[in-house]
């Protein structure tokens, strides 16, 4: 219990009191300082011995794991979803909205309230996987084997009879499939 205190307390702190590049590195780094805070305090209260060297090694992994998944589960998910954002957006508009509104919602106010290019391609430049140069954003290395590899997962391992608004499809097994160049914005 004071692990989930301590982790709770120091994501608090951080969130409110430090600057955050990338929110989900920033909640496993807060984790990582609760779990080794938890361990200082456990090898000083554990002076007789009651867990052996290799129970206080697992409870130290099963903290660092436990504030893995509150990082992804809560504030990432939370930050990321747009399935909160409807919630919430039916929320802000007393509790319904026509269905026909909704792709004029995504386009012209969740992109915008959300900040969704400004936040994603701050992330994906901290995580190293694209450089911005003379208003062209680039892969690195890093960032084109990480879509190669999404590619390959999304192709081989997403569901391919998956219900989308009341039909199964494969439709998210391959997005880019009917997706048309209308607007040539490559840069080389």
């Amino acid at each position: 219990m004071i692990f989930l205190v301590l982790l709770i307390g120091i994501y608090w702190l951080h969130v409110a009191f430090f600057r955050v590049n990338v929110l989900l590195y920033s909640a496993i780094e807060d984790g990582l300082i609760a779990t080794v805070v938890s361990a200082g305090m456990l090898l000083a209260w554990n002076r007789q011995s009651v867990f052996t060297g290799f129970e206080k090694a697992q409870l130290c992994v099963i903290w660092f794991l436990l504030a893995y998944v509150f990082a992804i589960s809560l504030p990432t998910v939370i930050d990321r979803s747009l399935s909160f954002y409807i919630l919430e957006k039916i929320q802000q508009r007393g509790g319904g909205i026509k269905l026909a509104s909704f792709e004029d919602i995504f386009t012209k106010e969740y992109v915008k309230e959300h900040r969704l290019v400004d936040i994603r391609l701050t992330e994906q430049q901290q995580s190293g996987t694209i450089l911005i140069e003379k208003g062209c954003v680039k892969l690195t290395d890093r960032g084109n084997k990480i879509a190669e590899f999404s590619r390959f997962f999304r192709k081989h391992f997403l569901p391919k009879q998956r219900l989308i608004n009341g039909e199964y499809s494969d439709a998210l097994v391959d997005p880019f499939r009917k997706s048309t160049n209308a607007v040539n914005y490559a840069c080389r």
